[in-house]
C-alpha cells in the first residue's frame, strides 16, 4: 500500500537558466518526504509531491534558499487570479527595472566603446593619434572608472549570482557572465595599471567588452521577461470570464458584492446580458444561456429550475436566481485554470535529455575557456596574452545556457494555454508530447460521435401484444435503471401516458441489459447476448432484429417468462460533426477505430456514417482496455478517446487517454486530456496542439543547441587561422543576449496557431 500524497506549488525567485532548474530540483528532492519535483524556467515555480502529513515548506525553503535561490510562498488563501495579478506586477517591475539598468549601462558604456574603439572613428583617430602615451592611458583609465558602475550596478546580479554558485560549488550563467566580464576588467586595469608587465606595446585593455557586454544582456534579459510575459494570455483570457462582481440576496435585500464573496447557499441574481459569477443551481426564471465558453457550442443552452449553471457562462435573455454550490476555487473555471496551470508547469520527457546537458554543459564550458586561452597564449600571435584573454572571455561569454533553460518549458507553457483556448485541458508536458507520436485514435461510440441521448424510436410488437403493452412492459423493467437506452424507454412511455408498474427484484448486467419482476413475472430487456446467456430462444425475433439494426438503430429485445414478445428499435443521432472530424484525423494520418457494444448491424451502419477505418463491436466496457491493449502488443501508440467514466479502463491503457464532456464534468475527467466540448474535432484540435508545440520545441532547442555548437568554435578561434576572423567578446555578448529572446518570441508564435479545416466558435478564444 502506497502513501498518499499532496501536491503543492512554490514560486521559486532567482532562476535564469537550465543549470538553475536542476539546482533547484536537487535542492528539494533532498527534502524528507518529497517524492517528485519538477521545476520550470518559464512558469519559475516548482510543483513537488510529497508524503501526506510530512510536507515541510520550511524544510524546503531553506534547502532552496542553501542552494542560492529565494521561495516565495503563495499567501493562505490567495486565489490563481490573485497570484497571476501579482506575479505581472512583479514582472512589470522587473521589466522596468532591467531596461533602467541597460539605459544606464547604454550611457556609461557608449563612450567606453569610443575610447575602445577610437581607431575606426576618422575624427577621434586623428585625435587619438596626437596624445602621447600618458594620456593615452588616462583615457583608458577613464573607460576603467566608466565601467566599474556597469560590473556594480548594471551587471552586479551577476557577480552575487556567481558568487552564491561558487559558495554552492555548482556553476550557471552567472558564472560565465561574471567570469568573462570580470576577467575582461582585470585584464585591462592590469594592462592600464601595470604596462611593464606586458611586452612592449601590447598591454592593450578592452573595457569596452566588459561594458557592452554586461549592458546587452541586461537589455536580452529585459527583452526576454517581457516576452514571457505574453505566455500567459491564455490563463488571463479564462479568468477574465468570470464577472468582478455578483448580484446576491441576502436577508430578503439584493446586494453587489465581489465574485470572490459569494458564499455556498446564497441566492445570486442574473438579468441578460450578464455573465454567471459561480457554479449553481437555477431556483427561479427561465433562460438561455451561452455556454460556449465550455461547450464550444454557439447555440444558447435553456435554462429553468432545477438546472445547473456554470460560471463564466453568459446570460442572454431572461432574469435567473440560482443557487451558489461552488464558489471561489471550486467552480468549474477555477478549476479549469488551475489544471491549466498546473500542466503549463510539467516537464516533458524532451526535456530530460537538455536536463543532463545542463548538468555539464557550463563545466565543460570554463573548461573550453581554459584550454582556448592555453592555445592561444602559447600558439597565437603577438600579443598572445591579449588574444588569449579575448577568446577566453568570448567563450565565456557566447555559451550562456539561458536559451536552452527555455526551449521547452517556454513552449509548453504557451501550447498548453492555446490547447485550453480551443477547449483542450492538457494534463502534463508529457501527454503533450505522446500525443504527437499517435497512429490510431480508438472511438468510443455513445456520446463521442453520436450525441448520446438515445430516443427510442420503434416499437415491434412479436405475437399477440400491442405497442403499447409492450412499451409499458418494457418500461416497467428498466424503470430502476441509469443505461442512457433504458432511461429512453422509460420516457418515451412516459410521453405516451403509459401507466408503468412497479418492478421488483431489478438486476442490471453491464454492457447486456437487465432482468426485473412486474406484476409476478419476469422480464428481460437487452441485447440478443442478454437473452440468449438467459435461455431465451431468440428464432422469432429474427424478422426484426436485421432492418432495425441496419438502420442504425440499437435493438433491444423484450422477453416475458422466457419468450420474445417484442423488440425497441432506440436511435442515438451522429453529432453534425463526427463524419468531418473522423476526416480530419484521418487526413493528419491516424488510423481511425471504433469501439461500441453496440450490435454489428447498428455498429457498421454509425462507422460506415462517420468514415472509420475499422468498427468492433459488441465489445463490453471491460474489454476495451484489451482492444487497446493489443493494438499496443503490435507497436501501434493509441488514443482512447470516451466520457471518462465507463471507458476509464481503456482511457488509463491507452498512450493518451482523451476524455470527453461537458460542463462542470470535465475539469475533473479522467485521461491524460479532457476536451469541456463534446465534438470529436476536439481530439484533431488536441493532436494538432500537440504537434505543433513539439515543433516548436524541436525548432528551440535546434536554434539553442546549433547557436552553442557553432557559437562556441567561433569564439574560440577556430575561423581566426583560415579567414583572419576572431568574434569580438562584444558581438558573443550580443549575440548570447538575444538567443533566449529569440527562443521565447518562437515560442510566442504558438499563441496564434489555429488548428486547419475547422471553423468553431470559442468564446474562450
Amino acid at each position: 500500500m502506497t502513501d498518499a500524497t499532496e501536491t503543492t506549488e512554490l514560486h521559486i525567485d532567482g532562476m535564469h537558466c537550465a543549470a538553475c532548474v536542476l539546482r533547484v530540483e536537487r535542492a528539494i528532492e533532498s527534502v524528507p518526504g518529497v517524492t517528485d519535483v519538477a521545476v520550470s524556467l518559464a512558469t519559475e515555480s516548482a510543483r513537488l509531491r510529497a508524503v501526506d502529513g510530512s510536507f515541510d515548506a520550511d524544510a524546503v525553503a531553506v534547502a532552496v534558499e542553501k542552494a542560492g535561490y529565494t521561495v516565495v510562498r503563495m499567501p493562505d488563501g490567495e486565489t490563481i487570479a490573485e497570484a497571476l495579478e501579482k506575479r505581472d506586477r512583479e514582472r512589470a517591475a522587473e521589466v522596468s527595472d532591467r531596461f533602467r539598468r541597460f539605459k544606464v549601462g547604454a550611457a556609461l558604456g557608449l563612450p567606453v566603446l569610443l575610447i575602445g574603439h577610437a581607431e575606426m572613428l576618422p575624427g577621434l583617430r586623428d585625435w587619438v593619434g596626437t596624445m602621447g602615451p600618458g594620456s593615452r592611458r588616462a583615457l583608458w583609465a577613464l573607460s576603467g572608472l566608466l565601467t566599474i558602475p556597469i560590473l556594480t550596478f548594471v551587471g552586479g546580479r551577476f557577480f552575487t549570482g556567481a558568487w552564491r554558485s561558487f559558495r554552492n560549488r555548482t556553476a550557471d550563467m552567472d558564472t560565465l557572465v561574471a567570469l568573462g566580464t570580470g576577467a575582461a576588467w582585470a585584464y585591462s586595469t592590469v594592462a592600464v595599471a601595470f604596462p611593464r608587465l606586458f611586452p612592449e606595446g601590447t598591454a592593450q585593455p578592452f573595457y569596452e567588452a566588459t561594458a557592452v557586454v554586461i549592458t546587452l544582456v541586461v537589455l536580452g534579459q529585459a527583452l526576454e521577461a517581457r516576452a514571457k510575459g505574453k505566455t500567459t494570455s491564455a490563463l488571463r483570457r479564462l479568468m477574465e470570464l468570470r464577472p468582478p462582481m455578483a448580484r446576491v440576496v441576502r436577508d430578503g435585500v439584493e446586494e453587489e458584492v465581489a465574485a470572490e464573496q459569494v458564499r455556498v447557499g446564497d441566492t445570486v441574481v442574473v438579468r441578460p446580458g450578464e455573465k454567471i459569477a459561480v457554479d449553481g443551481r437555477v431556483a427561479e426564471g427561465r433562460s438561455a444561456v451561452d455556454e460556449s465558453m465550455l461547450t464550444g457550442e454557439s447555440i444558447p443552452v435553456e435554462k429553468g429550475p432545477g438546472d445547473e449553471v456554470t460560471g463564466g457562462t453568459l446570460n442572454a435573455q431572461g432574469v435567473l436566481y440560482f443557487v451558489a454550490e461552488h464558489v471561489g476555487r471550486d467552480t468549474t473555471l477555477a478549476r479549469i485554470v488551475s489544471r491549466v496551470r498546473e500542466a503549463q508547469g510539467s516537464k516533458p520527457p524532451i526535456q530530460k535529455l537538455v536536463d543532463v546537458v545542463a548538468s555539464v554543459f557550463v563545466p565543460v564550458v570554463m573548461i573550453l575557456a581554459i584550454v582556448s586561452f592555453a592555445v592561444w597564449y602559447t600558439f597565437g600571435p603577438q600579443p598572445a596574452l591579449n588574444y588569449a584573454a579575448v577568446v577566453a572571455v568570448a567563450v565565456l561569454v557566447i555559451a550562456c545556457p539561458c536559451a536552452l533553460g527555455l526551449a521547452t518549458p517556454i513552449s509548453i507553457m504557451v501550447g498548453i494555454g492555446k490547447a485550453a483556448e480551443l477547449g483542450i485541458l492538457v494534463r502534463n508536458g508529457e501527454a503533450l508530447e505522446r500525443a504527437r507520436e499517435l497512429e490510431v485514435v480508438v472511438l468510443d461510440k455513445t456520446g463521442t460521435v453520436t450525441e448520446g441521448r438515445p430516443v427510442l424510436s420503434d416499437v415491434v410488437p412479436v405475437g399477440g401484444m400491442t405497442e403499447d403493452e409492450l412499451l409499458a412492459l418494457a418500461a416497467a423493467a428498466e424503470s430502476g435503471s441509469e443505461h442512457p437506452l433504458g432511461r429512453a424507454v422509460v420516457v418515451a412511455a412516459r410521453e405516451r401516458g403509459l401507466e408503468v408498474a412497479r418492478a421488483e427484484e431489478f438486476e442490471a448486467v453491464p454492457g447486456r441489459g437487465v432482468t426485473a419482476r412486474v406484476s409476478g413475472r419476469v422480464v428481460r430487456v437487452g441485447t440478443p447476448l442478454h437473452l440468449e446467456s438467459s435461455g431465451v430462444e431468440l428464432s422469432s425475433a429474427s424478422d426484426v432484429l436485421g432492418p432495425l439494426a441496419e438502420s442504425g438503430r440499437t435493438p433491444l429485445l423484450v422477453a416475458l417468462e422466457g419468450e420474445v414478445v417484442g423488440a425497441l428499435g432506440v436511435a442515438d443521432p451522429i453529432k453534425p460533426d463526427s463524419r468531418a472530424a473522423v476526416q480530419r484525423l484521418k487526413d493528419a494520418g491516424l488510423r481511425v477505430v471504433m469501439l461500441t457494444g453496440d450490435h454489428e448491424a447498428t455498429a457498421e451502419a454509425v462507422g460506415r456514417e462517420i468514415g472509420v477505418d475499422e468498427v468492433h463491436a459488441r465489445v463490453l466496457p471491460e474489454a476495451k482496455a484489451d482492444h487497446i491493449s493489443g493494438l499496443q502488443d503490435i507497436g501501434l501508440r493509441v488514443a482512447m478517446v470516451g466520457d471518462g467514466v465507463n471507458d476509464a479502463p481503456a482511457l488509463a491503457q491507452a498512450d493518451v487517454g482523451i476524455a470527453m464532456g461537458s460542463g462542470a464534468d470535465v475539469a475533473l475527467e479522467a485521461g491524460d486530456m479532457a476536451l469541456i466540448g463534446s465534438s470529436v474535432h476536439g481530439v484533431a484540435d488536441a493532436l494538432a496542439v500537440s504537434r505543433a508545440t513539439i515543433r516548436n520545441i524541436k525548432q528551440n532547442l535546434f536554434g539553442a543547441f546549433i547557436y552553442n555548437v557553432l557559437g562556441i568554435p567561433i569564439a574560440a578561434g577556430v575561423l581566426y587561422p583560415a579567414f583572419g576572423l576572431l568574434l569580438s567578446p562584444m558581438i558573443a555578448g550580443a549575440a548570447m543576449a538575444f538567443s533566449s529572446v529569440t527562443v521565447v518570441t518562437n515560442a510566442n508564435r504558438l499563441r496564434g496557431f489555429t488548428p486547419s479545416e475547422r471553423t468553431r466558435t470559442r468564446a474562450v478564444a
